[in-house]
């Protein structure tokens, strides 16, 4: 073969090669969201079928409506943020429309929302006109040198950023103001935190987390989902979380923190640092509820240690899955 002819052979090896390469590498990236609608005491026995089917409808909108932006190559912040403005706006969960009431027979909210690139936060706390806080915590993140805002000062902050403020009233509704008068505690609807965890196209890595708190709480009470590191946490290294459940808990163990330092600290992988935090470290502790997470790979785990969490995930090459009960 002559030096031209194999000069020619050699450039187009190359290119083949790296052709392949590409394709590979694309064909290898995940990308994908994870979502909760809460945990607790929830079982088949006490759900009509009409209330699966309306949990399960909605939870499937929420995947569908976050796979479209990453699938199109939207980022995972914008999925996260996209994903929890369905549940809010949903009187299923307890997170904005439907949040539960406080002992003053008010809902007040909390949310927090992180991307894993620059570990850029933003949260608030003890809200009560604000009607999608995961949007304030958002405008806190980008808009604000702070990473979280609580109360008056928060809703100050969102007129002056020209944030539409709704009655508070537009956040109770009919089942949850017969709780109230009846001070019903039923597990099955006290925990309905909201949450999604994505991993775009990119790589990057986002987590956010709504919720009403606790019914009944008294005034003042704030609990994990704003609280970055407990309740939500994102960092491109490792994974993404969002929990759900009894927050005291959540906030002792620094729970979301704690899932991704042992991934990085500890090489575990997410299965095993989500498994250890919750199946062991909560449980000891007494604490209940779950987590839903994504790491860097694309790899998912939901665990919980109650008797079920509202949760589903979309990862591309498979089916938006939804499941509500323990397996």
């Amino acid at each position: 073969m002559c030096a031209s002819k194999r000069t020619l052979f050699a450039v187009v090896s190359f290119f083949l090669i790296h052709f392949f390469c590409i394709q590979t590498i694309a064909q290898q990236q995940k990308y994908g969201l994870v979502i909760h609608g809460g945990a607790g005491t929830i079982l088949k026995k006490n759900m009509s079928p009409e209330k699966e089917a309306a949990y399960t409808e909605k939870l499937k909108e929420a995947l569908t409506t976050g796979y479209k932006i990453l699938d199109s190559g939207g980022t995972s912040l914008d999925a996260v943020n996209a994903v929890i403005n369905i549940m809010e706006d949903s009187p299923l969960f307890n997170a904005g429309k439907g949040a539960v009431l406080t002992e003053k027979g008010e809902a007040e909210l909390d949310a927090s929302i992180m991307e894993g690139k620059t570990l850029a936060a933003g949260a608030v706390a003890g809200v009560k006109h604000i009607k999608n806080p995961i949007n304030l915590a958002r405008l806190v993140m980008e808009k604000s040198p702070h990473v979280m805002m609580i109360g008056d000062g928060a809703e100050e902050f969102a007129k002056q950023n020209n944030y539409e403020l709704v009655d508070n009233k537009y956040f109770i509704t009919e089942e949850r103001r017969q709780q109230y008068l009846k001070i019903k505690e039923a597990q099955d609807q006290k925990h309905g935190t909201v949450g999604c965890v994505a991993l775009d196209k990119t790589g990057n890595l986002a987590a956010g987390t709504s919720t009403g708190g606790m019914m009944m709480k008294k005034f003042g009470r704030v609990g994990d989902a704003p609280i970055i590191g407990a309740g939500t946490y994102a960092n491109n290294n490792t994974c993404a979380v969002s929990a759900t459940g009894h927050g005291e808990y959540f906030i002792r163990l620094g729970v979301a923190r704690d899932i991704s330092s042992l991934m990085e600290y500890k090489n575990y992988s997410l299965r095993q640092a989500a498994d250890e935090v919750i199946n062991v470290k909560l449980t000891k502790l007494g604490g209940t509820g779950g987590v839903i997470a994504i790491d860097k790979n694309g790899n998912v785990t939901m665990p919980f240690n109650t008797e079920g969490m509202y949760r589903g995930y979309y990862i591309n090459g498979g089916e938006p899955v939804v499941k509500i009960y323990k397996d």
